[in-house]
């Protein structure tokens, strides 16, 4: 058996995880991609390297121990298969005459997190609740809607044990984390990207496991992770005007060891403070060249920690592609983060906002540039899935 990079990445730490970050239900046509495109003498290798991943025939061997999705995904699922999700929807149009596109857009969402759950039911029945989860993500343009954000994590919960639910790390998703979890509905924080927020999301978890035992509630199927997107942290236009400003120069190499000294920081302060929530790693880029040897900094800085990495298509593809060239060793612990950058980006606020666990005031969360613009995109693609169940209703009625 040749081991594939994503099997040496696990090798480093004992409770790292691996999860699939788009709808399961897209997976099997991107493993014909990445065959279809494999050389024929390294087709059968790959083929094996990614049935281990997910194992269709036996989920609960996959390699993969859960999966992040959302609206842009979602949505990238319907289009995947257009024939047989415009008759659904079209039968779900007719027989919801009375709901409006944004209902029924709500519904087509649900559909999408129920299959993809029953796909990774199997890995969750057999870890007996420690594995196996997928993010079902609330509305993202309700993202300071204390009281709907909490009825659509009922509603999202309801559709299978092992669907947990993706809370924006707004002002008042600290809030939506406490109740989740004093009703021991496990939580993904997301639209997260500084310490400050990792920080309120990970005491808001503590305060909702300390009322859940007063309560009673069993805790025993029940998990917590944040997010830290980390290019979406880094690549704001926001970081360079501010830096701009100050006559600070910032290459490639500045930004990705700040955004990994970031994650680092984050991890060392959950792990010593013995907080429940698990740190999540999203928004990957690869990258650099190394005396002409490609490097991912991005995971491989990372490894060897109990942590989540969130893998996409556009970072399992460069670590294939890498193949043996990737180095994979316990780094996440090292303090090997160059003083030179970190006294550069620590003259620019925004990143002392990121970096300083009190760097930036609950009230701040919701204006932060990182925040507008993610929850911007993750809007305006669930706009898209509405947009789509718009045209089945046009055909429907015409």
């Amino acid at each position: 058996m040749t081991e594939s990079p994503i099997e040496r990445l696990t090798q480093t730490h004992p409770d790292l995880e691996l999860w699939w970050d788009s709808s399961p239900l897209v997976y099997d046509k991107w493993v014909k991609k990445m065959l279809d495109d494999a050389g024929p003498s390294q087709r059968p290798v790959l083929e094996e390297q990614l049935g281990r991943l997910y194992n269709a025939q036996n989920p609960a061997q996959s390699l993969f121990r859960g999966c992040t999705t959302n609206p842009p995904l979602s949505l990238k699922a319907v289009q995947s298969d257009p024939d047989h999700w415009n008759e659904w929807t079209d039968d779900l149009i007719q027989s919801h005459s009375d709901f409006d596109q944004r209902e029924l857009a709500w519904l087509l969402y649900e559909e999408v997190v129920k299959r993809g759950a029953q796909m990774y039911l199997p890995i969750y029945e057999a870890s007996e609740g420690r594995f196996g989860w997928i993010s079902g993500q609330l509305d993202p343009r309700l993202f300071t809607e204390v009281e709907q954000m909490v009825q659509d994590a009922d509603e999202l919960r309801s559709l299978s044990p092992n669907v947990m639910i993706k809370v924006p790390g707004s002002m008042q998703g600290v809030e939506v984390v406490k109740i989740l979890t004093s009703k021991a509905i496990s939580t993904n924080v997301t639209t997260c990207f500084m310490l400050p927020q990792i920080m309120a999301v990970a005491n808001a978890a503590m305060e909702g496991v300390e009322i859940a035992q007063q309560n009673g509630v069993d805790l025993s199927r029940w998990r917590a992770v944040i997010t830290m997107m980390i290019g979406r942290l880094t690549e704001r236009p926001a970081l360079v005007e501010q830096a701009e400003r100050r006559d600070i120069k910032m290459s490639w190499r500045d930004r990705h060891w700040f955004g990994i000294a970031v994650f680092r920081r984050a991890y060392r302060l959950l792990s010593a403070g013995g907080y429940v929530s698990k740190l999540l790693a999203c928004s990957m880029r690869h990258g650099p060249l190394v005396a002409g040897k490609p490097r991912f900094w991005d995971v491989q800085k990372l490894a060897g920690g109990d942590i989540v990495y969130t893998m996409p298509p556009y970072v399992l593809e460069p670590l294939f592609e890498f193949g043996d060239d990737l180095i994979f060793e316990p780094e996440i612990e090292k303090q090997d983060v160059p003083q030179d950058v970190m006294d550069k980006m620590l003259k620019i606020p925004y990143c002392i906002q990121a970096y300083d666990p009190n760097g930036l005031a609950l009230e701040q969360f919701n204006d932060h540039p990182a925040t507008l613009s993610t929850v911007d995109a993750f809007s305006k693609a669930t706009l898209g899935l509405e947009a789509y169940v718009a045209e089945r209703m046009a055909v429907v009625e015409g």
